[in-house]
């Protein structure tokens, strides 16, 4: 039996990255749950709260939705959101008829500048499979669930393309100010795997 054996070209990046990770952790230069701690930050609270002041303004400024629709990229960069992993941004913006929903099928290709860090679940062979096949199926296990009167459109983002969902304004918000409409948003209504709820009462 042969032994097959790995050239350095043959690691992808994120193979290299868990093995600098392990390394530095067995020789106690990083904590893991401190690593963990802050990637969360960045997935769930930083990151993602740019894309949500790009959205409340879009919600509030008719002038800005319009400028984002037709050049994401640009209408991101006027609120300073730009860089790396933003060259190409394109706004998708969901109606009573249509829903959009972001996917990579080959990797994880993201908004960074606006999503910060890709979730696990953005990552996963199953998801970057099933939502292109099923994608009401995938979304009621989100726990979104469409009418059967709303289209549903599969986005594929890209290096060179990626995508960033506007959601729909949840009634009942008209007297929010934008930055307590920004505080609704959420990175999975931008991702498109859920909608924004009001507020409670």
């Amino acid at each position: 039996m042969a032994i097959q054996t790995r050239t350095e070209e043959s690691f992808t990046p994120a193979m290299r990255t868990e093995a600098l990770e392990d390394i530095l952790t067995e020789r106690g230069l990083v904590d893991p749950k401190v690593l963990a701690g802050l990637i969360k930050n960045f997935e769930e609270n930083v990151g993602p709260m740019n894309g949500a002041r790009v959205v409340a303004r879009a919600w509030v400024d008719p002038e800005f939705r319009a400028r984002l629709l037709a050049d994401a990229t640009a209408a991101s960069a006027e609120l300073g959101y730009k860089g790396a992993q933003g060259e190409c941004i394109v706004a998708l913006e969901n109606t009573d008829r249509v829903h959009h929903v972001v996917v990579c099928t080959l990797c994880s290709c993201y908004p960074w500048p606006l999503l910060g860090l890709p979730p696990g679940w953005y990552k996963d062979p199953a998801y970057r499979a099933r939502v292109v096949r099923e994608p009401r199926t995938v979304l009621a296990e989100f726990g979104l669930t469409l009418g059967a009167g709303v289209e549903v459109r599969v986005w594929d983002s890209t290096a060179e393309v990626r995508y960033l969902v506007l959601p729909q304004r949840p009634a009942g918000t008209e007297g929010l100010t934008e930055e307590e409409l920004a505080a609704l948003v959420t990175r999975d209504a931008m991702v498109g795997i859920a909608s924004v709820a009001a507020p409670r009462r």
